[in-house]
């Protein structure tokens, strides 16, 4: 009986293993980019010569937020603009934005990628917003030639937060004493059991000066993309009204609320952004794909290999973004309550 059972279940395995050969196989066989490792996949096919490339960015930026496929969020960002500069066939590239925004080194990197796609290739890169696209959200769609926000869409939070927890007096009513050993005076400036009292008011100016000195490089990352002369846009393109500083208090706004002070281009969905990108780039129509990285057996594997941090999880009714303390975020305050 046993031996009956051992057998069958070393076949089912056996053709488990050999189904997922063929899967891996297929799928480093059949039409993906060799270079780049991605799988092209046609989202819109309306019989064009010409491509839109669909980019999406969804969820909390961070670069400790890795995909199924073992890619960090940066890294698999990289790797999609770097296939839409080097494939001809596409024309422009559609970013698509759903995220409450995230980290600042993240959110800057992303930034960054954007803003030298543009400056290696004459393809525009038109953001568009979905429900959520505020603070590192914003931030990384300033620096795209368009910009196209749903008039209900929630954005702005311009601004920077720094978060922790002081549990000095739960540690002091359970008797728990800290042991201290550093090598400066500052070295435990950003730590969760140090009384109020002892934090000097000079480690307080220094937590406050870098957070100024990162939401002046969210305000320059803002105003140096809205500039229409760098974007090249046609005459239409919204500019920042003159009291664009007073909105970028960490308050939100709804898309109508950014295209009225000239956060976002031009009100709408995916359809006029595809629209707009098709008119930035010159062509009466293209086909929108996406660039997709396969599953294949290299990357099953890796996942049987990742081993998971453990974490201790609070239950609030709502899934808290995975903040870590003593970084610095572009994020909105909406999921903080």
């Amino acid at each position: 009986m046993w031996f009956s059972f051992f057998l069958i279940s070393c076949l089912l395995l056996g053709g488990f293993l050999i189904v997922i050969l063929l899967i891996g196989t297929a799928g480093m066989s059949s039409g993906f980019n060799d270079s780049n490792n991605v799988e092209v996949a046609t989202l819109r096919d309306n019989d064009s010569e010409h491509n839109i490339a669909v980019i999406d960015l969804s969820g909390l930026i961070a670069s400790f937020s890795v995909n199924a496929n073992g890619n960090n969020m940066v890294e698999s960002l990289r790797r999609q603009f770097k296939c839409a500069r080097e494939d001809d066939d596409v024309k422009a590239v559609l970013f698509r934005i759903n995220s409450p925004g995230g980290e600042v080194l993240a959110s800057d990197q992303i930034y960054d990628i954007i803003l030298k796609f543009q400056e290696k290739c004459d393809k525009p890169v038109v953001a568009v917003m979905g429900a959520l696209a505020a603070s590192g959200g914003y931030y990384v769609a300033a620096p795209c030639n368009w910009i196209v926000a749903h008039k209900l869409t929630i954005t702005g939070s311009i601004g920077v937060i720094m978060q922790g927890y002081n549990l000095r007096n739960l540690m002091d009513k359970v008797g728990v004493q800290p042991m201290v050993f550093k090598s400066g005076k500052h070295k435990d400036m950003l730590s969760f059991d140090k009384r109020e009292e002892d934090i000097t008011s000079e480690e307080r100016k220094m937590v406050q000066d870098l957070i100024d000195e990162t939401f002046d490089r969210f305000k320059t990352i803002v105003r140096e993309g809205r500039d229409l002369g760098r974007r090249n846009n046609p005459d239409d393109g919204k500019i920042l009204d003159d009291g664009w500083e007073d909105q970028a208090d960490g308050r939100i706004l709804s898309g109508t609320q950014a295209f009225g002070h000239g956060f976002v281009d031009e009100l709408g969905d995916l359809d006029t952004a595809t629209e707009r990108a098709i008119k930035l780039a010159g062509y009466e129509d293209a086909n929108l794909i996406q660039y997709r990285e396969p599953m294949n057996l290299a990357n099953l594997f890796s996942l049987f290999g990742r081993s998971e941090t453990k974490s201790i999880k609070v239950d609030l009714g709502v899934d808290l973004p995975q903040l870590k303390a003593g970084r610095l975020y572009f994020l909105s305050p909406l999921l903080l309550y």
